[in-house]
Parts: structure tokens; C-alpha cells; sequence
């Protein structure tokens, strides 16, 4: 049966699709731009978007499983194509935050927007639950390269961050077996660090000395708020304040399902060192 990944071009969709054809499994792609996404041999491509929802009639057809992407804004749009498409299993990339999330008002929902939504449609679900991403200390790159420094409020906040690939392959696990239904799956990589902990892997990555410098809370917000609105800047530090107050712990989930150690740190910062250069 064809599985359906949305996102196909994305940042952990993309690396799916790469999993499932290696399995062997039958895999149909939603995307905007097949040329950029650069599909294997083999993958049918469904031209697309989950923001598009008139396209999605079409890229569902005959469709049983399908790896949802999040995109809560839009979340009710593809449930209703889902549910009229008679798609029976949803595995649906979510976030840690999810239960946080959903003790809040829900004008903050993000994660459990797409959760809620998709557990009340009656799908077979699965949520993939990662913490922080290790792509996104690229963020660091440029202060990186041009003046040899990360800044970030509390220090001590401690982290447990992923691979994209470690998080595709267990998608791709999770995927071709039944056995995960209704499941939550927190992930995460195979160690907690602070921050300072990782610029010292960055650092001895690209064979120079990288400073941390600690922000204060209102340091960071007026840093980041005229980039990304100061909601969506109070929402990460909110994160970080959570992280330094109660410190996340390593789970097991990647090894435990894919048979294989998750990556550390040092061996992404190392993979990835020319970004920091």
C-alpha cells in the first residue's frame, strides 16, 4: 500500500522518503516543487502543498497511510480531504511541547492543534514527539563566522537534541508497522547538553575558539522579537526558562526502534562543521 509523505521536500520529509525507498515501501510525495526535491527513481510524485488544500483531493487518493507534516493552520482542511479520501492511519509529526501545549489557552496550541485534530477525526495515529533539532543551532553560524561567539539566555538550560536523520528513520519504522498505534513517542538525542556544552563541540569541530555569552531574558526578546514577533520569541525563551528549570533527559526511543545508536552532538557538529566556518 502507498504511504503519503507530506512535506516531501522538507527537513525530516525529505530524509523519509530516502528511508521508505530503501525499505522497499511504495511512496507517493506531495510537493510544490518535484525538481528541487530531487525524488529517487520510483517515488510518484503528487504536486502540492498542505497550505493548498484544493491540491490535496488528488494526492490522497487511494492513499492508507499517510506521514503528516505539521502545519496546524491547515490541519482541519486535511482531515476533512483524509476522511473523504477514506485514508484509515495517520503518523503525524509533532513535537515534545504537545502536553505543555495543551494546558494552555488554545489560541497557543501548535502541536496539540494538530494532535486534538487528528485523534478526534478517528484516524489509527501515531505521534512522533522530538525535542530540539541539532539543525537548529545553525542558527549560530553567522555570530559563528564572523565573530567567533553563540549568544543565548540561560545557560544552564539543558537540551536533548536530535538528528533529522535519526528522527526520519524512526518515522520509517513506525510507518511500516501496525504495532504503534496510538502511540506518543517521545524522542530525543542520546544525551542532555547545555548550550555552552555545545559550542565547545562546535568549536572543536572547526579547530578554533568559540565564546558563550549569556543573554539575559530581555536581551534575547529585544534581539529576536523585530526578526520573528515578540510572541513567537517569548514562546522560545518560555522553552528555555522550562529547560533550565527542569532539564531534559535522554529517551531511548531512536535506538530502542531503529536497532542503532541516535547521533551526538559532536558527531553532527563534526558532519556539519563548513556551516560554522
Amino acid at each position: 500500500m502507498t504511504i503519503l509523505v507530506t512535506g516531501a521536500t522538507g527537513s525530516v520529509g525529505r530524509l523519509l522518503v530516502d528511508e521508505l525507498v530503501a525499505a522497499g515501501a511504495p511512496v507517493r510525495a506531495l510537493t510544490n516543487n518535484p525538481t528541487r526535491a530531487a525524488l529517487p527513481a520510483g517515488v510518484e510524485v503528487a504536486r502540492g502543498y498542505l497550505g493548498k488544500p484544493a491540491t490535496l483531493p488528488a494526492a490522497l487518493t487511494g492513499i492508507d497511510t499517510v506521514y503528516l507534516a505539521p502545519l496546524p493552520a491547515y490541519v482541519d482542511d486535511f482531515v476533512r480531504c483524509a476522511t473523504a479520501a477514506g485514508v484509515r492511519r495517520v503518523v503525524v509529526l509533532s513535537g515534545e511541547p504537545a502536553d505543555y501545549e495543551a494546558q494552555g489557552d488554545p489560541s497557543t496550541w501548535h502541536y496539540y492543534r494538530i494532535e486534538r485534530a487528528i485523534e478526534a477525526a478517528g484516524f489509527d495515529w501515531t505521534f512522533l514527539r522530538p525535542g530540539q533539532f541539532m539543525t537548529n543551532t545553525l542558527d549560530w553560524a553567522e555570530s559563528i563566522k564572523t565573530e567567533s561567539v553563540v549568544r543565548s539566555p540561560y545557560a544552564e538550560a539543558v537540551q536533548t537534541p536530535i538528528d533529522l536523520g535519526d528522527i526520519a528513520a524512526v518515522a520509517r519504522v513506525v510507518l511500516l508497522s501496525e504495532r504503534f498505534s496510538g502511540q506518543k513517542l517521545t524522542m530525543s538525542g542520546p544525551e542532555g547538553l547545555t548550550a555552552p556544552e555545545q559550542v565547545k563541540h562546535i568549536a572543536a569541530a572547526i579547530g578554533r575558539e568559540v565564546r558563550y555569552e549569556e543573554l539575559t531574558p530581555d536581551q534575547y526578546l529585544d534581539r529576536l522579537a523585530p526578526a520573528i514577533g515578540l510572541e513567537t520569541a517569548q514562546w522560545l525563551l518560555d522553552g528555555f526558562r522550562m529547560m533550565a528549570e527542569y532539564p531534559m533527559k535522554p529517551e531511548p526511543t531512536v535506538p530502542e526502534l531503529t536497532g542503532r545508536p541516535a547521533m551526538t552532538y559532536r558527531e553532527w557538529a563534526v558532519a556539519n562543521a563548513s556551516a560554522f566556518r
